[in-house]
């Protein structure tokens, strides 16, 4: 359940708004909420993220998702295999768009 994708944008995220809270996470994400905590509770036990009780209350607000030395390796190399499927699939397209724009315009030059 926990693709790579949801890795990067999740481990992403929490380094750029540790103090995000699992609604808005989800949210951003476009998933459910108990996907979020599904998530992230993977990420806690692998030991690359940790989660601190900034605030000692019952507001969900109070906690922070912080990325562990581990969780920061993760997400470098996370990036790195992100980008490598993100470009690969910019070639299928372009390689298909390409191919299509050909098609119009032999199907043009039969009329």
């Amino acid at each position: 359940m926990l693709t790579d994708e949801y890795r990067y944008k999740i481990l992403k995220k929490l380094a750029a708004e540790p103090e995000i809270s699992q609604r808005e996470l989800a949210r951003e994400l476009g998933v459910s909420l108990g996907k979020t905590n599904f998530c992230l509770n993977a990420l806690i036990e692998k030991g690359l993220v940790k989660v601190n009780n900034f605030r000692q209350s019952d507001n969900k607000k109070g906690y922070i998702y912080l990325l562990t030395p581990s969780g920061v390796e993760a997400k470098a190399k996370i990036t790195v295999q992100f980008l490598k499927h993100k470009l690969a699939e910019y070639e299928a397209i372009k390689a298909e768009i390409t191919q299509l724009q050909h098609d119009v315009e032999s199907n043009v030059s039969i009329k």
